[in-house]
């Protein structure tokens, strides 16, 4: 199987969520499904049928998660010695030279990017096009808008 970069904090909200799928949820369907098999035909029953359709949910993002953390390679940017390198779990700010916008990108996992939170996927044109680069080094990268290009001004391994 195929290593997956996830960063420390990623892993956690990971396990978090599998807890509380296991420990509350899942109790709860099993309780749900319970209680609607005691009200008889099974056939006409919608609350069994959801019920049962929200277990098959659960157990498919429990079985999910479980696969991502048994594939998952845990990267602790904050034990790595800073070298000024964009890397993975890397925190990069840079300016947009045409617009002057500064911004701040946090370069994660899938399973962990939001970009409304300035947290972007390892896969991403701008991450790609940003790793392996060092501060003060100016980056045109092709993005979906078009082509961009970037002045990076501070690389932190938060």
């Amino acid at each position: 199987m195929k290593q997956i970069p996830m960063t420390v904090k990623g892993a956690e909200l990971l396990r978090a969520e599998l807890e509380e799928l296991k420990t509350v949820q899942r109790p709860k369907i099993i309780n749900a499904i319970a209680e609607a098999r005691a009200h008889g035909d099974l056939k006409e029953n919608a609350e069994y049928h959801a019920a049962r359709e929200q277990q098959s949910f659960c157990e498919g993002r429990i079985s999910d998660i479980e696969g991502k953390l048994s594939n998952a390679q845990i990267i602790d940017v904050t034990k790595m010695v800073s070298t000024g390198r964009v890397i993975f779990g890397a925190t990069v700010t840079v300016i947009n030279t045409d617009t002057d916008e500064e911004v701040t990108y946090r370069i994660v996992g899938d399973d962990e990017a939001d970009f409304k939170q300035n947290l972007i996927s390892v896969n991403s044109p701008i991450a790609r096009g940003l790793i392996g680069k060092e501060e003060d080094d100016t980056v045109r990268i092709s993005t979906p808008g078009g082509e961009v290009e970037f002045d990076i001004i501070k690389v932190e391994y938060l």
